[in-house]
């Protein structure tokens, strides 16, 4: 009887030692995305911008001579949109704040929320490409047949040109693609977006 209860008990505790291994995977996988979301808006690694204080300021000293072209590109994955830029390029000088603008029309019949991801390649450049103000920080929805514009302000850090992995470099391309939003996170703005007039262009405010 004392050594079935002492087996019982071995069984139990190990019974509670994978159950806390179990669980302590499965933390760790939920943690992992917004960990490495995290290290790549920290780091630049794998074309991840940064988003700097949106209260930045570009005073004279920290606008440099040296200029970077910047190239728009726009790609829409499993959502009924038409999406573009509205400037295909702008040339931006080190350390200017940049303002660009990007369309998107809702071509279906029904409320449609998507969120945007973005890289920039070449992909060191991420390091030095920061966003103050962007479309892609929330979800956008938009009623059927409607059109908005989509600001985004951002700047090239200076030392861009001092990276000589980046240095001498002529062209940044920042690159969007609209995916559908998570529908937890759709269904208040859909309501209000199922109750707009169809049609037209609204241009998002900053």
């Amino acid at each position: 009887m004392a050594e079935s209860d002492d087996i019982a008990r071995r069984n139990r505790r190990l019974g509670m030692i994978c159950a806390g291994v179990f669980a302590a995977m499965v933390a760790t996988a939920y943690a992992a995305v917004p960990l490495y979301k995290a290290f790549c808006q920290a780091t630049g690694f794998a074309g991840t911008t940064q988003r700097a204080n949106a209260s930045r300021v570009a005073g004279p000293g920290d606008v440099s001579a040296a200029t970077v072209t910047v190239r728009f590109d726009t790609n829409v994955n499993g959502l009924a949109w038409k999406f573009e830029p509205v400037q295909t390029s702008q040339v931006v000088h080190l350390g200017e704040n940049k303002l660009a603008f990007f369309r998107a029309t809702n071509t279906s019949n029904k409320p449609l929320t998507g969120r945007a991801v973005y890289n920039v390649t070449p992909q060191v450049a991420g390091a030095y490409f920061s966003k103050l103000e962007c479309f892609c920080f929330k979800n956008q929805t938009l009623a059927p047949g409607q059109t908005a514009e989509f600001p985004v302000v951002y700047f090239v850090d200076k030392r861009f040109a001092e990276d000589s992995d980046t240095r001498g470099e002529p062209q940044i391309t920042l690159s969007y693609t609209f995916f559908p939003a998570p529908a937890a996170q759709t269904g208040a703005k859909v309501a209000a977006a199922s109750r707009s007039p169809l049609g037209g262009t609204t241009r998002a405010r900053l």
